[in-house]
């Protein structure tokens, strides 16, 4: 991690404020943050922003033990699932108290809720995504097998699933079963959800197993990957079945799946996730990120100041592009997403076919969710390798949610 210089509430010589500003992504989104802290700073003299950035897995740790320490950036980059344990730990600003310097009329309230924990408004949307089925176009098209339209639903999707495994000799899609992300879209397209509102499971066993007795009776027909293939994943679009050839689809969300560019020669487009059986959609936008201001920081109005840059600038918007994601800031949106290219407007077009048609975000997920992911995966893996009945591994999983829930 590049070191930024300076801790929290430093003053530079000449008495300019020092504002430490961290977020984790590739070089793209650096190169073009730098041009746009470069702008920041052009705009408020009397403040110097310090940068650092990293890799995902490396910036998560790093953070973790700045928060530890009291010693959090004061502007940091904050993911979906780090909102509640960062605001309940008492690491994150109230931002409300500086609405005087950060404007947030233009972004849809939905969506900015999903930054509130216990209505208190901890950090920003920064741009917004949704989950998509990524698919090889030259594939599906040879098969025959019609294209997807607009919307289908979950048994929809199946039998196509099946057509596709029938036309072109591999799984029609990566097995869906040890995603929490797909099983969370399959849940509310039932009206249910992955969550209450007071952080316990919004689901019960016979919900999990209903979900894994679907995906294993596909796995068993060859319609979606083995569990060989399976259990490869490890978040990159490189080790799915769909970048590594020998499958024809894959649920993902909008902004990684441009990775599947370079790794498909058939070319790739975007359809929607399956909804409920009688059409209640479960997808929904969802923040790609946040940011936030730390508790501690001596300066709460430039960090504001920064904030606000970030998310209701129009240059700062056309520097950043979408490389957060299709930008929160409804007025900026309409503006930049004619200008967009490449993968950037497929992705553009993909969101604004879906404006309307798909109800508000869940709240931001309980702390212990970030280990939840993992078991399970770990637990879907026991039915995909025949070990466990999809009641025995659901039975499990609600039993170990339930532990972490409450620790």
């Amino acid at each position: 991690m590049l070191a930024g210089c300076g801790g929290s509430g430093e003053s530079a010589g000449g008495g300019k404020v020092v504002l430490r500003y961290t977020w984790w992504g590739n070089p793209d989104r650096a190169e073009r943050t730098e041009q746009a802290v470069a702008l920041f700073e052009k705009q408020h003299p009397d403040v110097d922003v310090t940068t650092s950035f990293s890799g995902y897995d490396a910036y998560k740790q790093k953070l973790a033990t700045q928060a530890a320490g009291g010693d959090a950036p004061d502007v940091m980059q904050l993911d979906y699932r780090q909102i509640d344990q960062y605001a309940s730990g008492g690491v994150l600003l109230d931002l409300a108290k500086q609405k005087s310097v950060l404007r947030t009329s233009e972004i849809d309230q939905g969506l900015l809720a999903t930054g509130r924990v216990d209505d208190v408004q901890y950090a920003i949307p920064q741009g917004r995504g949704t989950e998509t089925v990524a698919y090889d176009v030259g594939t599906w098209k040879k098969s025959g097998v019609p294209l997807p339209g607009k919307s289908w639903t979950w048994s929809q999707w199946a039998d196509t699933m099946r057509a596709l495994a029938k036309k072109t000799g591999k799984p029609g899609a990566t097995d869906p079963g040890q995603s929490e992300d797909a099983f969370e879209v399959w849940l509310r397209g039932q009206g249910k959800t992955l969550y209450t509102e007071d952080g316990g499971l919004g689901f019960t066993a016979d919900d999990l197993t209903r979900w894994w007795t679907f995906t294993d009776k596909l796995r068993r027909e060859g319609a979606v990957s083995p569990a060989e293939q399976t259990t490869q994943l490890d978040g990159s679009v490189e080790n799915t079945p769909l970048g590594r050839g020998t499958s024809v689809t894959d649920a993902n969300w909008d902004a990684p799946a441009s990775g599947f560019l370079a790794l498909v020669k058939g070319g790739v487009a975007l359809a929607p996730m399956p909804s409920g059986e009688d059409g209640t959609p479960g997808q929904y936008f969802k923040p790609s990120m946040f940011v936030g201001v730390s508790a501690n920081t001596a300066h709460p109005k430039e960090a504001a100041q920064l904030v606000d840059f970030l998310i209701n600038d129009r240059q700062a918007a056309k520097i950043l592009g979408a490389s957060r994601g299709i930008p929160v800031n409804e007025t900026i949106r309409a503006e930049i997403g004619p200008q967009l290219k490449d993968f950037d407007k497929t992705i553009a077009d993909f969101q604004a076919s879906l404006e309307g048609k798909l109800k508000d975000p869940p709240q931001a997920p309980p702390a212990g969710d970030n280990a939840l992911q993992s078991t399970f995966q770990r637990d879907y893996d026991q039915v995909s390798y025949e070990r466990m009945s999809p009641r025995e591994a659901a039975e499990n999983y609600i039993t170990e949610a339930k532990a972490e829930l409450r620790s």
